[in-house]
């Protein structure tokens, strides 16, 4: 699962970088980078594979300082685990990118890109990003157009943070199928996959939603939807406390995420189930007309998640008695399902970004079956 932080500010923006990425290791990565915008205008990356600590290292012995950033974390997709692989992807010392998710139709645009005279130094897929953001940008007067110009090409999911010292001062974010969040601080503003990766530094977030662009200043956030009209999203104040998303004294993430099942359990579950019975009410105000009519159940998921809902399904079949089905999200999207009337659908995400699983979920939303949630 890769993971994405940025940020513009008064200061050095490098040590906040670092700290945001130091937040997001409990996904998995297998290498990381950042790339600033020094204050001589010039874009000053630093990668390297493995851990954030290698990434520390590389930074401490070349000086990498800015007020402008974006930094990653990456999962391998496309290409194997290198430093030439690692994010950011720059192109012609213009555009800088991060990205989350996966550009289907990458093949088809390197060809192209190729062919237009691009050069690629890596095997992912997000270098088509690059190129073409900078290809956009020899005609858009910002880097705000020229994103929303180059994404109407992608075919895929993204989450994408974009600088560039053409127009220095700037973060443009952009969301398809991967989650971004917009962290809003006293003395500059931020962005990140997960609000984890920035709790240290604000309390205010806003959540973009599905085809939502950002124009992200030290002052200002400008957002537009999908069909480029100027909206205001909601801010939301996060209960996240900083020794919620500390590795604290185990020795790795899985090991906290294991012995702090049952508390988290017992969170959960607290304001939805009293002594003898669930509160139907914390599940939405339509939940107890949506429950009376529950025929079956359909859960979809990913790896562990999938495993969770095996345990799910024994529940439900044996204590609600309600014939429950579960199924792998990256099988479930591809196949054209029967969906049966009446068919409560149940998606599972630890990240709460699982592509396939997201796919899916958009895929049954389509179907305009009756009472599907």
């Amino acid at each position: 699962m890769c993971g994405i932080v940025g940020g513009i500010c008064q200061n050095n923006i490098t040590p906040l970088l670092i700290d945001g990425l130091k937040h997001l290791e409990y996904r998995g990565y297998d290498s990381a980078g950042l790339v600033v915008l020094t204050h001589d205008n010039v874009l000053q990356r630093a990668r390297a594979a493995g851990k954030v600590t290698n990434l520390e290292g590389c930074i401490n012995a070349e000086i990498v300082n800015g007020t402008i950033g974006i930094a990653h974390t990456r999962w391998a997709t496309h290409g194997k685990p290198s430093t030439k692989n690692a994010h950011p992807h720059i192109c012609n010392d213009s555009v800088g990118v991060v990205h989350n998710g996966i550009i289907e139709n990458f093949l088809a645009l390197k060809t192209q890109q190729q062919v237009q005279g691009y050069r690629f130094t890596s095997d992912t897929d997000t270098e088509v990003i690059a190129h073409g953001i900078h290809q956009a940008l020899k005609k858009c007067g910002t880097s705000l157009e020229a994103v929303q110009t180059a994404i109407t090409t992608f075919q895929g999911a993204y989450g994408v943070g974009v600088i560039s010292p053409q127009h220095p001062g700037h973060i443009v974010a952009a969301r398809s199928g991967s989650p971004l969040v917009i962290g809003l601080g006293d003395k500059g503003n931020f962005i990140a996959s997960d609000q984890m990766a920035l709790i240290s530094i604000t309390k205010q977030f806003i959540f973009l939603e599905e085809g939502d662009i950002a124009d992200i200043t030290k002052d200002s956030v400008t957002i537009f939807d999908k069909n480029g009209t100027k909206v205001e999203r909601e801010i939301k104040i996060s209960k996240l406390k900083k020794g919620q998303i500390s590795k604290g004294d185990y020795a790795h993430y899985m090991q906290k995420e294991i012995f702090e099942q049952p508390q988290a359990i017992s969170d959960t579950l607290e304001s939805r189930i009293t002594k003898d019975k669930v509160l139907i009410s914390a599940f939405g105000h339509e939940a107890k007309t949506i429950f009376k009519k529950i025929e079956h159940v359909q859960i979809i998921a990913c790896g562990t998640s999938y495993n969770a809902g095996l345990v799910a399904k024994y529940w439900l079949e044996d204590i609600a008695r309600i014939p429950t089905h579960i199924e792998v999200a990256s099988e479930y999207r591809y196949r054209n399902p029967i969906i049966l009337d009446n068919t409560l659908f149940v998606t599972i995400s630890q990240s709460g970004e699982t592509a396939d699983t997201l796919e899916a979920l958009r895929t049954v939303k389509k179907c305009n079956k009756k009472f599907i949630r």
